[in-house]
């Protein structure tokens, strides 16, 4: 069955024209990295990291046309968290071997869609958002393939001899999740505490003039305080463009999106430096209570 399960995404490779090949290649190890990329975060599915996958949910629903649907999936995040993860690995997997590429096609556009709305339409220009070009990407092989097939209609049915080499793929996929937390990268310290209003961060005497540090704000978003000669402030790290978590660059003294390269400069009101973001970070309110620096 494996010698047949590769026989047969071996066959397909060598019938296609170079530029299908370069496609499928791209697309398939591209959603694998993806996956991955979630698989070895160890604070993807743990609430109050600052890459919790909720925090990313509450980022879309706050700036995207259907925000109330995030609303409802922000409810069940770490059940969507793992859905999003083990259906990259299964998209890039069946992408790459040949297991129902219609399918998997498919669902690369629908999840490159669902991004575009999160908040990549609002970008501009347009071709700075990722999301649209995967988009489009995945919308023209899904074409290519139907044009390519012997039945020409977009049809998602899979034959019963496909049925096991489907269930093949949806268990590698599942095991490559699983195989992440073996391979977890570094979780960004922060602080623990995350109370409330009035809660203490961090001793005043601790956070130098000119310095940053990580926090995690009543509402469970992660936080980035600093302190000037003036005062202390506080932004979100949640990046307004996609919810990704910034993170504070002390070389260009900016915030940075690691996801789309978004700059953001804590001296002025955490405005846009660098697009694709348009809006500014959300601020936190703090305060000096005696020696501490507290949520106000």
């Amino acid at each position: 069955m494996i010698r047949s399960y590769l026989s047969t995404a071996s066959s397909s490779w060598r019938n296609q024209a170079p530029a299908f090949r370069i496609m499928r290649l791209w697309l398939g190890i591209t959603w694998i990295y993806a996956g991955w990329d979630k698989a070895s975060d160890p604070g993807f599915l743990k609430v109050g990291s600052s890459t919790y996958i909720g925090t990313q949910l509450s980022g879309f629903s706050t700036q995207s046309p259907v925000g109330f649907a995030f609303n409802k999936l922000i409810e069940h995040a770490v059940l969507v968290g793992g859905f999003v993860m083990i259906s990259e690995f299964a998209i890039g997997l069946a992408t790459l071997l040949w297991v129902a590429p219609r399918l998997a096609a498919f669902g690369g556009f629908l999840m490159s869609l669902g991004l575009w709305l999160a908040g990549s339409f609002r970008v501009s220009p347009y071709f700075l958002a990722s999301d649209t070009a995967y988009a489009v990407l995945w919308l023209s092989y899904l074409l290519l393939l139907v044009q390519t097939g012997k039945r020409k209609v977009l049809t998602m049915s899979i034959e019963r001899r496909s049925v096991l080499r489907v269930g093949i793929t949806g268990a590698l996929a599942v095991a490559f999740a699983g195989a992440g937390k073996f391979f977890a990268k570094a979780a960004p310290a922060t602080s623990t505490v995350a109370a409330g209003k009035g809660t203490k961060i961090i001793k005043l005497a601790s956070l130098k003039v000119g310095a940053a540090h990580n926090f995690v704000a009543s509402n469970g978003a992660p936080s980035i305080l600093f302190r000037t000669k003036t005062g202390v402030f506080a932004y979100s790290a949640i990046c307004t463009h996609q919810g990704c978590t910034v993170k504070y660059s002390t070389s260009s003294k900016t915030m940075v999106c690691p996801c789309h390269e978004a700059e953001f400069d804590p001296n002025k009101s955490g405005q846009v430096v660098t697009g694709p973001a348009v809006n500014p970070l959300g601020k936190v309110k703090v305060a000096v209570s005696g020696a501490w620096v507290i949520e106000a």
